[in-house]
């Protein structure tokens, strides 16, 4: 009984360091959220360009809705706007946690990663990266990407 009671408080600490360690990191804290660039639909707010919270921010995927139709200008300026919206946020390609790719056909992915390559310094972000099936990405792009960085 006594070995449990013990274990317990043993792990209640443990926990508490690492909540507390988090807070003081600035990963979780009771910050306001704030976004920018609401996107309405009917006069109703339907999702941000970004939203910042603490020292993190959210960026919204952005596509390339332009001609020509061709896996590398579309992929150069959907991570030219990715990094617009970094800035305004006060962050960086350099600060980019984690990227999504959505491609609208997976046969461009050589050609997608061929100017992706480089665009967020030495140490690059975790990347997911998936074919769309059906309908391919909205508006006509043939990426979109999103991404979580810090500030």
């Amino acid at each position: 009984m006594e070995r449990r009671s013990i274990l317990k408080k043993l792990l209640a600490s443990a926990a508490g360091i690492s909540i507390f360690g988090f807070a003081k990191a600035g990963i979780v804290n009771n910050d306001e959220k704030e976004v920018n660039n609401i996107t309405n639909h009917q006069d109703v707010p339907l999702f941000s360009g970004s939203t910042k919270l603490g020292n993190m921010v959210f960026i919204a995927g952005k596509g390339a809705h332009v001609e020509p139709f061709e896996i590398k200008a579309h992929t150069e300026i959907v991570l030219q706007e990715l990094e617009k919206e970094l800035k305004k946020a006060g962050s960086s390609m350099e600060k980019v946690l984690k990227v999504t790719v959505f491609l609208n056909d997976i046969a461009d992915y050589q050609g997608m990663n061929d100017v992706y390559k480089g665009r967020f310094g030495k140490n690059p972000p975790v990347r997911t990266t998936v074919a769309v099936a059906k309908g391919g990405v909205p508006g006509n792009s043939l990426v979109e990407m999103d991404c979580i960085a810090y500030i």
